[in-house]
């Protein structure tokens, strides 16, 4: 077997501290040894491929910077002279020994260790190939808001088959139930409806097979072919239906509309609220006569179709899609403000949310747009508390980034509705990122309606109400106390994780950080996606974020699938992977332990067998295995335990 050693003196990074004729003068009694002066210069790459060829060498170790920086190009020259890429080793002469060590001497000393490690572990290498998989190039989107929406477009533009898959009977999310959007003020609805029209009956709907009411129950195999199934609740009206709400007048069943979270009624067949695509009426089966042994045909017989378009016949539909891969878009949710009582949430009616006080300013609406208390009177003092249970070890640690944005777009509304209102914003810390965002701030600043007051803890208050029904606020700090009346108070919360998050990350095996996100790869190189290759994260599934970031996540997930999933091309899978061998006893240890979930137990075969395709070859499983079954290719143990025994020589 003959080894061949290039050193590359990388100008003077390597040759300055490391003795190059001293190595050479060593090495070259054991093995084949070539000096290059750029190893990654083209001139340098067919140096080294040209002696390759002339000197029969078999296996190459290369002395010269970071493989994380260079392995990739002297794999190919290894390639281009016709040898198998894997039978080479590199030796980082740059970053771990000349940049580190100032003596010469140590140096070289070193580097002649690292070298003779390298010799001894190449001689075990075993030639390696890599093997290419057909894949799947259609997607399935969870979530229809503002990020899925986008993903989805972008993805059916490019000429992919997207499924769109939707637990509500609308699409659009949060942001389309707003009036007005923070920073400039623009119309939810209005805003979004173009890319709602162009998901719906647009140049690429065809593109997109929209599932609404429904949700992912299993999926199996991998990145490139993955098995979705997906259950789906029956809508009992047919898409024939023209949205005219003739049924809904004669409806005689009315319920709390938790569209507007509870603050209005809707009736058992309805839209859920004014203007909800799709244009389509919903029966709930929860409170419908018709599913409680009672006959009602009044939205039959108020149809002007007729009871073509019920189908009071159907039933729950679960249903399989082959797709490549997998993007996670459903959204967040608002910390539960009744889990801090001394705030009176849920206990006193004039104590919203920011949802329910959105929903009461949009003209669509469970008040028309106006401000309301809940004895219908207009308020005449608003506070507005900011970072409830935000910035708080007890409730939720992190700042959402937007509280206090939406808050200031509150201020402004209440002054343009109420004008003689007076508006009491409660603030831990100001957070007014991005270059739009100031002005609805300075808004609030320069309004000699609204007034500012810092506190430190969410504790510092306690929200009651008095005897005439006004809502009595005692607020206390280390700098402030004292006693407020209001008549209407609006809470700030903190973005968490929607709690489907948990039941999805099982489904998938995706899993969340500490704050019950879909953990990212990385949180600043690659934060679309998820540890599980294939699956990806667009919007607030992954961390808090306005509607501008959510959409440039949707954009980002599709141009991930679009460079990684390409129609026609194969999957290339990299061989350094692991191995179970027959010696496995089934204990199962490292498919616990997997955190690339790539093993699976194999009844018939009675062991752990191996997902090359997920497989990434960490070692985790073969550091775990009582029994030695399983293997590292590429870093095998004799090859590990030569290369330390080389070093030590």
């Amino acid at each position: 077997m003959k080894i061949g050693l290039y050193l590359c003196k990388c100008g003077n990074n390597i040759s300055e501290k490391i003795d190059i004729e001293r190595v050479k003068g060593e090495m070259s009694k054991e093995v084949y040894v070539e000096e290059v002066s750029f190893a990654c210069s083209e001139d340098g790459k067919q140096q080294i491929e040209l002696s390759l060829r002339e000197n029969n060498i078999e296996r190459m170790v290369i002395v010269a910077c970071s493989p994380r920086e260079h392995e990739r190009t002297f794999m190919k020259v290894m390639e281009s002279a016709g040898l198998n890429p894997y039978l080479m080793q590199m030796v980082n002469a740059r970053e771990q020994i000349a940049w580190v060590t100032e003596d010469i001497e140590r140096a070289t000393e070193k580097a002649l260790r690292h070298i003779k490690g390298a010799i001894k572990r190449v001689s075990l290498h075993q030639p390696l190939e890599k093997k290419e998989v057909s894949i799947c190039p259609d997607i399935l989107v969870l979530g229809a808001g503002p990020a899925g929406l986008k993903a989805a477009l972008s993805l059916a533009s490019a000429g992919r088959k997207v499924y769109l898959v939707e637990k509500s009977p609308v699409i659009g999310g949060m942001p389309v139930r707003y009036e007005e959007l923070f920073p400039n003020l623009e119309c939810g609805p209005c805003m979004l409806e173009p890319m709602l029209g162009e998901v719906l009956h647009g140049e690429y709907s065809e593109n997109i097979e929209l599932h609404t009411l429904s949700e992912l129950v299993e999926v199996t195999g991998f990145f490139g072919n993955f098995n979705v199934k997906i259950r789906k609740r029956p809508r009992y009206v047919d898409s024939t239906c023209v949205g005219c709400g003739e049924c809904v007048a004669a409806c005689p069943v009315s319920t709390p509309n938790e569209f507007n979270f509870g603050m209005n009624q809707r009736k058992a067949v309805d839209f859920p609220f004014a203007g909800a695509l799709p244009n389509i009426a919903w029966i709930d089966d929860k409170t419908c006569l018709r599913f409680h042994n009672q006959e009602c045909t009044a939205c039959i017989e108020a149809c002007p179709l007729g009871e073509v378009v019920f189908r009071f016949d159907e039933e729950i539909e679960l249903f399989e899609r082959q797709v490549g891969a997998i993007v996670l878009a459903i959204g967040a949710n608002l910390y539960d403000c009744s889990r801090i009582p001394n705030l009176g949430y849920g206990r006193e009616a004039d104590v919203l949310n920011a949802w329910e006080f959105e929903r009461m300013l949009a003209s669509n609406g469970p008040t028309g747009g106006e401000i309301k208390t809940s004895k219908g009177k207009s308020p005449q003092r608003i506070a507005i508390i900011h970072c409830v249970g935000s910035l708080d070890e007890r409730y939720v640690q992190y700042c959402s980034g937007i509280c206090c944005s939406y808050a200031f777009k509150f201020n402004h509304m209440i002054s343009q509705k109420l004008p003689e209102a007076e508006i009491y914003h409660f603030y831990k810390e100001l957070v007014i990122p991005g270059k739009e965002s100031i002005v609805l701030f300075n808004h609030a600043k320069h309004n000699p309606k609204a007034h500012f007051i810092r506190y430190d803890t969410i504790d510092a208050f306690e929200i009651t109400s008095n005897t005439d029904g006004e809502i009595l606020l005692r607020v206390k700090t280390e700098e402030f106390e004292g006693e407020f009346l209001f008549d209407l108070i609006v809470l700030c919360p903190a973005m968490v994780p929607i709690e489907d998050t948990k039941e999805l990350g099982r489904i998938l095996e995706a899993t969340q950080d500490k704050y019950g996100f879909f953990e990212e790869l990385h949180n600043r190189l690659d934060a679309v996606q998820s540890k599980i290759k294939g699956i990806y994260l667009a919007g607030t599934c992954q961390s808090p974020m306005d509607i501008q970031k959510a959409i440039n996540h949707g954009v980002a997930v599709a141009g991930y699938i679009l460079s990684n999933l390409v129609e026609g091309r194969k999957i290339e899978i990299k061989p350094i992977v692991a191995q179970v061998s027959d010696r496995c006893s089934g204990c199962k240890i490292c498919i616990m332990l997997c955190p690339y979930k790539a093993l699976s137990f194999d009844e018939n075969l009675g062991r752990t067998v191996v997902n090359e395709v997920l497989c990434q070859g960490c070692g985790t499983c073969v550091a775990a295995c009582p029994a030695g079954a399983a293997i590292a290719k590429h870093f095998t143990t004799e090859q590990i335990l030569a290369e330390i025994e080389g070093g030590l020589r």
